[in-house]
This record gives structure tokens, C-alpha cells and sequence, in this order.
């Protein structure tokens, strides 16, 4: 998979809302996919879904450790999204920081020009 196949799987994954809550949780710690459902209207198959998304994304592991099955993110998994946003962070510091030079040159402008007699 190349890194840009690899960041359209990751993005496909944190496009639906309850997939970002599922990392926001697990950001937490580790839990159960019984623990992982309780805040929302849907069954367990479907939250397995949504976790087989993530899990191919590589956000989250799945373990067994006996009859539990912890689900845990995977910190650095967001690694290269976070590059990929950093240019366009970049980018729009630097266009923000342009602007303010300009608007204040325009204010510098507005207050030199010399007043007109009524």
C-alpha cells in the first residue's frame, strides 16, 4: 500500500462520526467492544464494523488476553495525517501572517492620508 493508499484509508475511517468517537474513547484506554457500544443505539455486529474500519486503517489493535477482547488506538497511527495537515498549516499561517501585513499597511495608509475641508 502506498502512504497516500494508506492516508485515504485513514481518512475514509475518521470520515464517520461514530468511528472518531470510538478513538476519542480509546484514547482513554483500552476497552471492550460491549464497553466501546454502550453510547450508542446499535448492535454489536455494527460496532464491530466500524472497528474492522479502524483496524484495517491501523488507528486501533484488537487483543485477546482469556474471554476479553481489549481494543486499543494506536498513537502513532495519526502520525502522517498529522504531516499531511502540517503543509496546509503551514500554508495557512503563512497566507494569515500576509494578510495582517497587508491590512496593516492599509491601516497605516487610511491614517496618514491628510483630511479633507468640509
Amino acid at each position: 500500500m502506498t502512504p497516500h493508499d494508506h492516508l485515504s484509508t485513514t481518512f475514509a475511517a475518521l470520515a464517520d462520526p461514530t468511528r472518531r468517537a470510538i478513538l476519542a474513547r480509546l484514547a482513554t484506554g483500552e476497552a471492550a467492544v460491549t464497553e466501546l457500544a454502550e453510547p450508542f443505539a446499535m448492535t454489536l455486529p455494527a460496532i464491530s464494523k466500524h472497528l474492522k474500519v479502524l483496524e484495517r486503517a491501523g488507528l486501533i489493535t484488537r487483543g485477546r488476553e482469556a474471554q476479553w477482547r481489549p481494543c486499543r488506538i494506536r498513537p502513532g497511527a495519526l502520525k502522517q495525517v498529522d504531516e499531511w495537515l502540517e503543509h496546509y498549516r503551514r500554508f495557512w499561517d503563512e497566507s494569515l501572517d500576509r494578510l495582517d501585513v497587508y491590512l496593516r499597511t492599509l491601516q497605516g495608509k487610511a491614517t496618514k492620508r491628510p483630511r479633507r475641508k468640509p
